[in-house]
């Protein structure tokens, strides 16, 4: 293993911006990242861990290190006749694990076909898309505190997942390295079709709902609606959905009946980020080489050449402009560094 100096990450982050990083060490097993940390060259600098790449905003150069997480490896764990249980390495692409389980007809992640990224970030980000967390699939984080160097693992049940958080992401951002994640998944598929564009898509082209469907559906989908990383920089949904009260939500409804909403919890409800933004005229807006996209206003896009600054400053505008006109905050899910 190898730690090279002054690093572009231009094609280590899917907006494309082009910044570079002091130091960058490929991780490919758990004795490399141990490698580094326990370097003293290394262990008192700043260090981001990165994945795919997939939910990062680069605003400057990084003064420090970056570990990119590059850990491989499907295996099974445990089994019986209706759940199998599968440890897959923290760098492998996301949506090609997806696929393998598709391919095995094993059920819980088919909803979440073709969301960019990699396995380690799935229960950090919790990421989830129609209907679908997959903390409902997540057995087991495994991780190594970057401090001590301790190998240790939390279930489920501590890794205190929310909407696109856990754990990981507040208290343990950038303490701990996700090594592996155990996944327990359904030999015997219960399908979740409730979001209707599912049950459309399935219905439109006259198949019942199977993992292999369904995951196919839910592709199409999001190659309708999201632009391809590889053509256009970008990070997938740039915000939250925001949960609002009951009481501002009947305020909404009654100000813009058309608005959508969603049930979330005893907390309240939950608003579409998207028709928000587009409702305040931000879809399809273009400046130079970066903007929003137009066929999805929770998209911001970079064009080619654009500066993370940039489309920070952007992002920090339709959030002013969805306070001013509906009184809701927007939360960014994307990192910013």
């Amino acid at each position: 293993m190898k730690v090279k100096t002054n690093q572009s990450l231009l094609k280590y982050n899917t907006f494309g911006i082009n910044v570079n990083a002091n130091f960058f060490a490929i991780i490919n097993s758990p004795n490399d990242l141990l490698t580094v940390i326990q370097d003293s060259r290394y262990s008192s600098m700043p260090i981001l861990i990165l994945g795919g790449g997939s939910n990062i905003l680069f605003t400057q150069d990084f003064d420090g290190i970056v570990l990119l997480n590059s850990i491989k490896g499907i295996s099974v764990v445990d089994e019986n006749e209706n759940e199998i249980i599968l440890e897959v390495g923290a760098g492998e692409n996301w949506h090609e694990f997806v696929l393998y389980c598709v391919k095995k007809n094993y059920g819980g992640l088919e909803n979440l076909s073709l969301i960019p990224g990699n396995v380690g970030a799935s229960p950090m980000q919790n990421i989830g898309a129609y209907g679908v967390e997959v903390k409902d699939s997540v057995n087991t984080v495994k991780f190594i505190d970057l401090k001590s160097g301790l190998s240790d693992e939390l279930t489920t049940e501590h890794c205190e997942f929310a909407y696109r958080s856990s754990i990981f992401k507040t208290k343990f951002k950038n303490q701990k390295f996700i090594t592996h994640v155990r996944f327990k998944l359904n030999k015997r598929p219960v399908f979740n079709t409730s979001y209707g564009a599912i049950e459309e898509e399935l219905m439109k082209r006259n198949l019942i709902p199977s993992v292999e469907n369904i995951s196919s559906a839910v592709i199409n989908i999001r190659r309708s609606k999201l632009p391809d990383p590889k053509l256009i920089g970008n990070a997938g949904s740039f915000f939250k959905n925001p949960v609002i009260s009951f009481e501002k939500a009947e305020k909404l409804k009654t100000e813009f009946p058309e608005v959508p909403l969603y049930p979330s919890g005893d907390s309240g409800m939950k608003v579409a980020a998207g028709w928000l933004i587009e409702k305040a005229g931000w879809k399809g807006k273009r400046f130079n080489n970066f903007g929003v996209h137009a066929k999805q206003a929770l998209v911001l896009v970079n064009y080619g050449g654009s500066k993370g600054s940039e489309i920070n400053i952007l992002a920090d505008k339709i959030r002013e402009s969805i306070r001013e006109k509906f009184d809701v905050e927007l939360e960014k899910e994307v990192n910013i560094f």
